[in-house]
């Protein structure tokens, strides 16, 4: 089982002041990619020394995995308030989608960091402590498909989604979501309401490749 500072449900207690250096780096992890970033360019970006940063990071790995468990907390907090109701499943799984392409929008380094954990875990790491944060992690975006997974079976048995592969189905609407992560970038002045539309947008497009009226 992983602890509290690991698990992404349960919320961040900021004590140690760190969700600054999260977010530095998970911007420059977003720009540069992983490799190309060091510890100085995230101090840089932060405005202040390396020291601060080693203060709660051993090395830019270690940073980069706390990123990673940020983006995934961010994304759990955002889809859970909507996976149960009176609602037929479409409409919750809906719901739920919507919430994951907000979070996807709003948080975009973190989610960046989220996507390129799954290439790095593709691809291995180097270490075996390293291949074992790696797989925890993996567990958890399991874990949260899983949410998603299990609304749309639950269409499936009211009637409100028509599928032939409930996991197939819901691997590719993720997928389309997170592919946010690649082209999406906000648009000067953009507000919450354009965020908004765009989401309406693509789960508009997923429920329909779901048969669903939504």
């Amino acid at each position: 089982m992983m602890s509290s500072e690991k698990n992404p449900l349960s919320p961040r207690i900021d004590k140690t002041g760190n969700i600054d250096i999260l977010i530095a780096a998970a911007e420059c992890f977003m720009e540069q990619g992983y490799h190309a970033t060091s510890i100085d360019d995230v101090a840089r970006r932060l405005g202040a020394t390396k020291g601060r940063i080693y203060h709660y990071y051993r090395s830019k790995t270690e940073l980069f995995f706390d990123v990673h468990r940020e983006g995934m907390r961010r994304n759990f907090e955002a889809v859970t308030p909507v996976m149960k109701g009176p609602e037929p499943a479409a409409r919750r799984l809906s719901a739920m989608f919507r919430q994951h392409a907000l979070s996807m929008m709003e948080n975009l380094a973190l989610e960046a960091v989220v996507v390129q954990g799954v290439e790095m875990h593709r691809f291995g790491a180097t270490t075996p402590e390293q291949r074992r944060t790696l797989a925890e992690l993996m567990t958890v975006r399991n874990d949260f498909e899983s949410l998603f997974k299990r609304v749309a079976y639950e269409g499936v048995e009211d009637g409100s989604i028509r599928t032939s592969d409930v996991s197939v189905a819901v691997k590719v609407a993720l997928g389309a979501i997170n592919w946010l992560s690649i082209w999406y970038r906000p648009r000067p002045a953009e507000t919450r309401d354009d965020r908004e539309i765009l989401a309406d947008k693509i789960v508009g497009s997923i429920m329909q490749g779901l048969n669903t009226p939504e």
